[in-house]
């Protein structure tokens, strides 16, 4: 976990993102770790769903990597692609493969949404 206490540990205990690459990163581990409040906190209030629910999935998400493809910044805005390996019971891994846009507001990076390309 050496990695996990140098890079989405602090994040997750309230220190700020400096990239929106960092910020995704730091998202896939709450998801990972179940981290609701946190994903929660920095999804963009303008679409900030009320729960994601995730501690009553069933079943439960097995995430197994990510691997960050693109990320761009533009001032205030940022989009991050990536591929999130999962695995659902004991199905067959899956990919998910996302074009997430950011908003930074105030210093703070947030999640707006992401689109799922073709292919």
């Amino acid at each position: 976990m050496a990695g996990y206490t140098h890079c989405c540990g602090p994040l997750h205990e309230g220190a700020v993102a400096q990239t929106a690459e960092s910020l995704m990163r730091s998202r896939y581990s709450a998801y990972v770790l179940k981290r609701e409040d946190y994903l929660l906190a920095t999804w963009h209030s303008s679409n900030r769903p009320a729960s994601l629910k995730l501690a009553t999935q069933q079943p439960a998400p097995t995430w197994l990597g990510l691997d960050v493809k693109h990320h761009e910044e533009d001032g205030e805005h940022a989009t991050v692609e990536f591929v999130a390996r999962l695995r659902y019971g004991g199905g067959k891994a899956q990919r998910m493969h996302e074009i997430s846009r950011f908003v930074r507001e105030q210093g703070r990076w947030y999640y707006l949404d992401g689109r799922f390309p073709e292919g």
